[in-house]
C-alpha cells in the first residue's frame, strides 16, 4: 500500500472510481412495482442511462483526477468554509455543478419540444447546469438563487435573476424546482408560491431527494426547517407515495408523471462523481371542484 498522505488519498481515489466503474446503473432508475399502488405507478415514467448523462459521468471523472486543481480547491475550500456556505464556496470556484435529468429525459418527462414558446422559472437553480438543460426549451428563463456567487455565474449566462421574495409576482408556463424543497425553511410556502406563478395550463416540475432528510444551509440555527414536510415510509416506493399523497396532492395539484433518477454531482479528489436518488414529478393545476386526484 503507498505511503505518505497524498498517495493514500490518490490509491483510495482509484479504489472508489474503480468501484464506480462496478455499479448497474440502471438501478438509479429502478423502481419496485409491487411497491406501489397501480394508480401511482400508472404515472410512472422509465427512464435509462443516456448519452448525455454519461458525458456528464466522464467530464466529471476527468475534472476529478486534476490532482493539481483539486488540491488546491481543497484547500480553498476549508479557508472559505469559516464565513462561506459550502454552496457559496462551489460558486466561487466554479465546481461541484449537478445534473438531475439530461435534455431528452426532461422532454420525455414533461412532453415538451426543443423551441417552443414559454417561459420557465427555475428555483434555486445553483450553477445553472440544469438549467441550461432546460432552457433549450423556452424562449424566456427566469431563475432564483441565494447564492452570490451563483448568482453571478447566473447571470453571466445570460439568465434574468429575480429575487427570491417576488418571483412568483409574474406567470409561467413551467416552474421548476429541483432539491430546493428539502434545502428551504418554508416549502409548504414555496409550494403554495409555485401554484401562484403558474399561468392556465401550466406545469410545475418538483425533484426531492428521498431518502428524505432536509437541511436548510442559512436561516435556521440548527438547519432545520419551520415548516415541516411530512413524508413517511422505508423504501423509496413509499415515500413517492407519501411526497404524493401527504404533500403534493394536498398542495393543490394533479400528478401528471414522475420518475426516478440520480442526483448527480461533479466529484473531487476522493471521488469521480456522487449521488444521491431523486424522484421527479411533474404537476399541473386541478380543475377548482375537485383537487384530491392523481
Amino acid at each position: 500500500r503507498p505511503r505518505g498522505t497524498l498517495a493514500k488519498a490518490l490509491y483510495n481515489k482509484y479504489l472508489s472510481d474503480e468501484h464506480l466503474d462496478t455499479l448497474d446503473k440502471n438501478e438509479w432508475y429502478h423502481v419496485e412495482r409491487d411497491r406501489l399502488k397501480p394508480e401511482i405507478f400508472s404515472l410512472h415514467v422509465p427512464l435509462t442511462l443516456d448519452k448525455e448523462t454519461q458525458m456528464f459521468l466522464d467530464n466529471s471523472r476527468k475534472l476529478s483526477n486534476s490532482v493539481l486543481t483539486q488540491i488546491c480547491h481543497s484547500l480553498i475550500k476549508f479557508i472559505l468554509g469559516f464565513f462561506m456556505t459550502q454552496t457559496s464556496i462551489n460558486g466561487w470556484l466554479g465546481r461541484g455543478s449537478m445534473l438531475v435529468f439530461s435534455t431528452s429525459q426532461f422532454s420525455k418527462l414533461t412532453g415538451r419540444l426543443v423551441g417552443e414558446e414559454g417561459e420557465l422559472a427555475d428555483l434555486g437553480a445553483g450553477d445553472g447546469t440544469t438549467t441550461k438543460t432546460m432552457s433549450a426549451f423556452f424562449t424566456k428563463v427566469t431563475v432564483t438563487e441565494l447564492s452570490k456567487p451563483m448568482r453571478s455565474l447566473l447571470q453571466r449566462a445570460g439568465f434574468r435573476v429575480a429575487e427570491i421574495d417576488s418571483w412568483y409576482d409574474r406567470k409561467y408556463d413551467v416552474v421548476s424546482c429541483l432539491n430546493v424543497l428539502d434545502r428551504c425553511d418554508r416549502p409548504l410556502t414555496l409550494l403554495g408560491q409555485i401554484r401562484a406563478a403558474m399561468k392556465p395550463g401550466a406545469m410545475a416540475v418538483i425533484a426531492i431527494v428521498l431518502p428524505f432528510k432536509p437541511y436548510v444551509e442559512v436561516g435556521t440555527k440548527d438547519h432545520k426547517p419551520i415548516e415541516e414536510l411530512p413524508i413517511k415510509g422505508n423504501t423509496f416506493e413509499d415515500q413517492v407515495t407519501s411526497v404524493i399523497e401527504n404533500v403534493l396532492i394536498p398542495s393543490g395539484f394533479i400528478i401528471k408523471s414522475w420518475a426516478r433518477v440520480p442526483y448527480l454531482c461533479q466529484g473531487d479528489l476522493n471521488q469521480a462523481y456522487y449521488w444521491l436518488h431523486d424522484a421527479v414529478f411533474t404537476l399541473t393545476l386541478p380543475p377548482s371542484d375537485n383537487k384530491n386526484q392523481y
